[in-house]
């Protein structure tokens, strides 16, 4: 198997109703027409910014080098993980995701568990993260058709750099006065469940199907491990969390765990090596790809950072 070196991928802005003309202070980038509620970090058309792959697709690397680039996590050959940064100004829809077995059942290759890493909070900002105790699934019927829905949803106040899991079948909605990092199974399946009246389709017999009234969402606390903390350990993903100083960083962050990995810069500045390929800075709200292939990688500190490891799981 040949070796590929690491390469940054350029974000992708995605237009969405509830989102922002103006991105500021997290990326310079303005517009006059729709307003931009997504940024994809690693969505198939996010182009290779970095290395032998500069103007590349991350679709376009992964079908043509899937092996090296994945290693562990090839499965089916799709990149394991869609990494989002969400911007919502305006109250989201209440919706679900299904779980695998029930996305399979629609003929789609996979389930969406998902989490949120608060990149920033307001004072008092809350997300919607599941049906509150002893509701039962006639009441939420009722309730979205008495368009009263919002009474039933169990409420989570968010700080900065809280980690919530929302798995599969948990009814949730996200509000304004929060930047979360998103890392969900790559899939584009979301019902619709509730829209406060607004006049977009709802999907109401798959969201109940998909919905779990029970579910494990809600905070994780984090874990201390050497030099980091574990923000998250789930059947799909590991993340952890490296506060780091100027200089080099600890060799556990570049350690090659024969799997595709993820490097998100919340803030500060990293310098990215390896044996094969040029080195290349990833800075605040950068993302940067090392292939399962790539040795002797490296990460010099340029100035104090907070940087996000992204670890896919096989399954």
């Amino acid at each position: 198997m040949s070796e590929i070196s690491p390469f940054r991928l350029a974000p992708y802005f995605r237009t969405r109703i509830w989102g922002f003309h103006d991105l500021a202070p997290w990326f310079d980038y303005k517009t006059d027409g729709e307003p931009i509620g997504e940024v994809w970090l690693t969505g198939e058309m996010c182009k290779a910014a970095t290395g032998p792959f500069t103007g590349q697709t991350l679709r376009a690397i992964t079908d043509a080098h899937g092996p090296e680039l994945l290693g562990t996590v090839l499965g089916d050959g799709e990149f394991p993980l869609l990494i989002k940064m969400l911007f919502p100004k305006e109250q989201l829809s209440v919706q679900v995701h299904p779980d695998d077995a029930m996305a399979r059942k629609y003929g789609e290759p996979r389930g969406k568990t998902e989490c949120w890493y608060a990149l920033d909070a307001e004072p008092g900002a809350s997300v919607a993260l599941g049906i509150r105790p002893g509701v039962t699934a006639e009441d939420i019927r009722s309730a979205i058709k008495g368009a009263t829905l919002e009474n039933l949803l169990q409420m989570v106040s968010v700080s900065k750099n809280d980690m919530l899991l929302v798995d599969a079948g948990t009814v949730h909605a996200m509000g304004p006065g929060v930047v979360i990092l998103e890392t969900q199974q790559t899939s584009d399946l979301t019902y619709r469940m509730y829209d406060y009246g607004r006049p977009r389709e709802l999907h109401l017999e798959k969201s109940l199907e998909a919905m779990r009234l029970k579910t494990r969402a809600g905070k994780v606390p984090p874990r201390t491990a050497d030099s980091h903390a574990v923000l998250i350990d789930e059947r799909y993903f590991e993340i952890e969390r490296w506060d780091l100083p100027t200089g080099d960083a600890p060799a556990g962050l570049a350690a090659n765990t024969n799997a595709v990995q993820i490097l998100y810069i919340a803030s500060g500045e990293i310098c990215l090596s390896a044996d094969v390929g040029d080195s290349f800075p990833v800075g605040r709200c950068q993302l940067a790809v090392v292939p399962a292939s790539a040795t002797g990688v490296r990460i010099g500190v340029e100035s104090p950072s907070e940087i996000i490891r992204i670890l896919p799981k096989a399954v």
